[in-house]
């Protein structure tokens, strides 16, 4: 069972289409949030989750304070998911008189990125915060540095990028716009942070 673990919508359950995904687990999100609050990076916060499976990670940070949140996911089931866990948060958020938007696009990775343009443009003031990038374990280090790379004119300055990946795999490539923070390792889960040089 996969639920929202803090924030207003705290410990709502999140649907999982059970073939489609490989959520975060909760003790993997909740350490990351946990940093994330503490260097005040979740609050107002734009937030773009690439891979977005049940949309946990981004749904978790609205719950949090986050402005506004985009899950992208081409699986058609785990879409569809997405838009009735967003729903079900932001039911939650909005009887708390909170705020929050959310957006579900059906493109993949690589088709959101090459489409965003101006709509989402660091220099318009439309730019990401934070960004999930947690693909399935099939998906090839070439691609998530292609995808790291295509992000680059749609984050913020001060802009954090999460990576998840295979422990058992090899490490992929960071590009030279950004810097590695911090690797850190959950069992057969690495979590990856990276800041904008």
């Amino acid at each position: 069972m996969t639920r929202i673990i803090a924030g207003i919508a705290g410990s709502l359950k999140l649907a999982s289409p059970a073939k489609a995904t490989r959520p975060t687990s909760d003790r993997i999100r909740e350490s990351i949030f946990g940093r994330l609050e503490s260097q005040d990076i979740i609050a107002k916060a734009r937030v773009l989750d690439i891979y977005a499976g049940t949309g946990a990670l981004a749904l978790e940070a609205l719950s949090r304070g986050a402005f506004a949140a985009i899950m992208v996911d081409s699986n058609k089931q785990a879409a569809a998911v997405c838009e009735n866990n967003a729903w079900s948060v932001a039911k939650a958020i909005d009887k708390a008189g909170g705020e929050g938007e959310w957006e579900v696009s059906r493109l993949s990775a690589k088709q959101f990125l090459a489409s965003m343009t101006e709509t989402y443009s660091a220099a318009a003031g439309t730019g990401f915060d934070l960004v999930f990038i947690d693909p399935p374990y099939e998906v090839t280090n070439a691609e998530v540095e292609g995808d790291l790379e295509a992000l680059l004119p749609y984050l913020n300055v001060q802009a954090t990028v999460i990576v998840e990946r295979s422990s058992r795999t090899d490490a992929f490539a960071v590009p030279a716009e950004y810097e590695l923070d911090q690797r850190k390792d959950y069992g057969d889960t690495s979590v990856f942070w990276l800041l904008l040089k």
